[in-house]
């Protein structure tokens, strides 16, 4: 109790002393609080959530993932300014044997072959002895393309439709094989060794002929994989050119990752040649594709076999890659990325939203559709990730019947919370409407008319733009003969035979084989 008696009182708190007689108790008590105020508040900004750790989430997501397309095994590494940041083996080389993926487990690559092969292109035109601007008939005297489908339009995919103008993944860029070769004067296999391999030592990298090199390698060749009934033994695509063929692990694709990213390999003119979209609007520049997303700068390539597949993003301006390996084609072919989307891929959103985006709290697969609002970049990123996992869920409907009512929840609830559909429908979406109507046919579930409206009015809308595009076609086409609106379906089948500059391909046969049904 106070007694009006003039004393010192002293108190204690940690980093302060204050001392004061009883007639400024009031005053010096109001600083006491003030500073026990501070201590709380500066306590509980510490004590917040944790700080977000990417790698542990990452994990958790590609473990899903891989548990989800039923991959055997993964490799996975990230890699930043020369250091790898992360990396992760999950599941088996060998199903049998239980033999585990390691950072020398050896993968044929499929179509990242292409982004080699961009490199030795771009390393004859600095060179002088390659101009990119010539009709590619130069190289291939017997080829039956016109004269105005220059190299460059093989290069960036552009060489179909009309030449420069249009993207179209084509098996055409197999034809720079001879080009490597005649300008370079040396075999392809040659080129490689002596521009890329030997420079950077690239002592796990090869070109894969024939089955003797598996006996060579032995137990550090991942075995190829099937998804039919359940995971089945599958087989290895022997043979090599400029646009697939090369086998090799992380190590070695870090090393050649970060020669680009350091311009050893190119002069910084070049590769942003090779990495800038070859026209405004088209997703793939020289041997790469070029995106954007969200502002940001995405240089990608994807390979896709029969039973391996594999995928490289790269994010320059964070000089930041992502490299995936595996021995399924379940990696790559879920995703359509044939189509030039990255965020179609699940795996690349997984990356994304971790490492380089600030959504890393959002769910990456729904289990329960949530209705809480999104706006700015969260909101973007949630109609992507919705829109890959309905693609994805449409793709297992195959094996997992079930899974087209999880796509089609999805779609509907994308459809309900970004009405505007036509603003960002792609051929990923025009594919995931359609192919849920095929899972439906092929395996007798009824008709499925849910999203009829949507798949019309989307393909009339692209066709608009690019009237011979053979996907819309021939998407539209089966539309309407399972409608049994055989005039228009007649209608699309003859777009795809008719157009001029395209090569052969699924889509033709099919085409093709329906005219001589229906005459």
């Amino acid at each position: 109790m106070y007694t009006g008696r003039k004393a010192c009182i002293n108190l204690k708190i940690p980093g302060v002393r204050i001392s004061a007689r009883k007639d400024n108790f009031l005053y010096d008590l109001k600083v006491i609080v003030v500073f026990i105020l501070f201590l709380i508040v500066s306590a509980c900004k510490n004590t917040n959530k944790p700080e977000h750790n990417p790698a542990t989430k990452f994990t958790e997501e590609l473990t899903e993932l891989k548990d989800f397309f039923k991959i055997p095994g993964l490799a996975i590494s990230i890699d930043q300014n020369g250091e790898t940041i992360y990396s992760k083996y999950l599941g088996v080389a060998d199903l049998e044997k239980s033999t585990k993926i390691d950072a020398t487990t050896l993968f044929p690559i499929a179509s990242l072959t292409k982004v080699f092969s961009g490199v030795l292109l771009m390393k004859l035109v600095e060179k002088g002895r390659l101009n990119l601007d010539v009709p590619i008939n130069s190289f291939h005297s017997e080829s039956s393309l016109g004269d105005s489908i220059l190299i460059k339009h093989v290069f960036s995919h552009t060489s179909q439709g009309k030449p420069g103008q249009e993207f179209l993944y084509s098996s055409r860029f197999g034809l720079l094989t001879e080009v490597i070769e005649q300008a370079g004067g040396m075999s392809f296999s040659e080129a490689l060794r002596e521009e890329i391999l030997d420079p950077l030592q690239l002592k796990n990298t090869f070109l894969l002929q024939d089955s003797s090199q598996l006996l060579q390698k032995g137990p550090s060749f991942a075995k190829p994989y099937l998804l039919d009934q359940g995971i089945e033994s599958g087989f290895v695509d022997f043979g090599f050119s400029a646009s697939a063929g090369i086998v090799s692990n992380l190590e070695d694709l870090a090393v050649f990752n970060s020669a680009l990213d350091n311009n050893l390999l190119l002069s910084k003119n070049s590769k942003s040649t090779m990495f800038s979209p070859f026209a405004e609007d088209l997703p793939y520049g020289h041997g790469i594709f070029s995106q954007e997303f969200l502002g940001l700068n995405m240089v990608w390539a994807y390979g896709q076999y029969d039973c391996y597949s594999s995928l490289i993003l790269k994010i320059p301006e964070k000089n930041l890659t992502l490299t995936i390996l595996a021995n399924s084609s379940l990696l790559s072919d879920p995703a359509r990325l044939i189509y030039g989307d990255i965020t179609s891929s699940l795996f690349a959103l997984s990356f994304l939203k971790n490492y380089v985006c600030s959504v890393e709290e959002m769910t990456l697969i729904e289990k329960q559709l949530p209705v809480a609002k999104r706006s700015g970049i969260d909101k973007e990123f949630f109609r992507k990730k919705l829109l890959a996992q309905a693609l994805a869920e449409s793709y297992m409907a195959r094996y997992e019947p079930e899974r087209l009512a999880s796509s089609a929840a999805i779609l509907r609830k994308v459809f309900s919370a970004y009405p505007d559909y036509l603003t960002y429908a792609n051929l990923n979406l025009l594919h995931n409407l359609s192919f849920l109507k095929d899972v439906a046919f092929f395996m007798e579930l009824g008709e499925f008319k849910e999203f009829d409206t949507q798949l019309v009015s989307i393909g009339e809308k692209m066709l608009a733009v690019e009237a011979d595009n053979p996907y819309v076609n021939i998407y539209l086409g089966t539309f309407y003969d399972r409608n049994g609106n055989m005039q228009k379906a007649r209608f699309h089948f003859e777009n795809i035979i008719n157009a001029k500059n395209f090569s052969n391909n699924w889509y033709t046969q099919e085409a093709l084989a329906w005219l001589n049904t229906n005459k």
